[in-house]
């Protein structure tokens, strides 16, 4: 967009503090309306000069600004024009002077819907009666993507207690038109307020030490000096490339994930009976007692079983990790259960989508979904103040509240 959009939020909110009112003539909503409105003209453009037409001659040829009427306020709208005079506008018509409350309310849930193209097109032809290409739709919801960049390369906190890492993965469209999966790993943080906060959202085409190196690196050059506890599901080459960017991150792998890829390879007549042995391991009061659990485990089901007694063992530093650690702290990073289940609200707005025609259409989607589910985080997380302390008890200077 021409403006940034938390910027234009900002100026509004101070205009409100100021006491001008929101609606009527020269309302503080007005410069939204105004953006959106210039963004949908501005798409329509794009969508409008294809390659042939470029190559035919065609191309920009300036603006002509005019005064629009809405219920909102008055905003100046900025026409785009082209040489040959072919670009006809769909959402306000050249001789039009006044946009109606229904057309306004049509183009903010035009940009709050508008990564997918067939749920525009479908919405907008059961709404208004007209059919909007997935050209012309594209190029408008591409006008949400500045604002994505301008997310993505935010300055975060200092220092972070606690982050979990996991991966939602979709089928897009690739170069050669195959569809091939792609993984989006987000990062979710607790911030030292206690609030939920994704501090990173990453497409990966391949896991392996390289790529987890460039997402530390993006966070440490962001801001980020310090992270208490990194709680993952046995991502491959992330703990080697967490202790070269942030080497006192004390990391916990999932139990959860841990115990399910265990069951797998447990024969299903002996997984009720291998669950209760396993139980004491994880369940335990302290790290011996654990251990002590594991020993007894090993000695009853090592010779049927012994990858699944070996993966424990080989993980077991990383497994372990949350013993250290009161019960409450102990809930929240043993498992990988808050970021799944930020993702389970991802999955509801994505579900239906099929194949994606492009690498950046999950993301958008994906984004314009966050910023619905974020509004929800407005209270720190049970507990909270509690948890601080002890956690500030624990690392000392690192993570000081006071």
């Amino acid at each position: 967009m021409e403006k940034d959009f938390n910027e234009l939020k900002a100026r509004i909110l101070e205009e409100i503090k100021a006491g001008k009112p929101l609606f009527g003539k020269d309302g503080a909503l007005a410069p939204m309306i105004e953006n959106i409105v210039n963004a949908v003209l501005e798409g329509e453009m794009d969508a409008h000069l294809t390659q042939e037409t470029r190559e035919s001659g065609n191309r920009r040829n300036g603006k002509m600004d005019k005064q629009v009427r809405t219920p909102l306020g008055d905003i100046t709208v900025s026409t785009p024009r082209d040489r040959d005079a072919s670009f006809d506008q769909q959402f306000l018509k050249k001789r039009e002077t006044m946009l109606s409350e229904g057309m306004a309310e049509r183009i903010i849930g035009l940009y709050a819907l508008g990564t997918s193209t067939r749920d525009i097109s479908d919405w907008m032809e059961d709404t208004v009666g007209t059919s909007v290409s997935a050209e012309t739709i594209s190029a408008i919801t591409d006008r949400v993507l500045p604002e994505l960049e301008a997310w993505r390369n935010r300055t975060l906190d200092e220092v972070y207690p606690i982050v979990w890492l996991d991966a939602v993965h979709y089928k897009v469209m690739d170069d050669k038109n195959r569809a091939v999966t792609r993984a989006i790993y987000n990062v979710l943080a607790i911030d030292k307020d206690g609030h939920k906060d994704l501090i990173g959202m990453y497409v990966s085409k391949s896991e392996g030490a390289n790529f987890w190196l460039s997402v530390l690196t993006d966070l440490q050059n962001r801001g980020v000096k310090d992270i208490m506890i990194a709680c993952i599901d046995g991502l491959s080459g992330f703990p080697d490339a967490i202790k070269s960017v942030f080497p006192n991150t004390a990391i916990q792998l999932c139990i959860i994930h841990q115990i399910r890829n265990s069951m797998k390879f447990v024969g299903s007549k002996y997984q009720k009976e291998f669950m209760a042995d396993l139980k004491p391991v994880y369940g335990a009061a302290t790290k011996e007692a654990a251990e002590l659990a594991l020993d007894n485990l090993e000695s009853k089901w090592g010779e049927q079983y012994p990858i699944v007694i070996k993966s424990w063992r080989d993980k077991w530093d990383k497994l372990s990790e949350f013993f250290q650690y009161t019960p409450a702290i102990r809930k929240l990073i043993y498992t990988t259960n808050t970021v799944e289940g930020y993702h389970r609200q991802i999955r509801k707005v994505t579900k239906n989508k099929g194949v994606f025609p492009n690498d950046t259409a999950p993301v958008k989607l994906v984004y314009l979904a966050y910023r619905n589910i974020r509004k929800k985080w407005t209270m720190p997380i049970p507990n909270w103040a509690i948890i601080s302390q002890q956690l500030a008890i624990k690392f000392g200077d690192r993570y000081r509240i006071m």
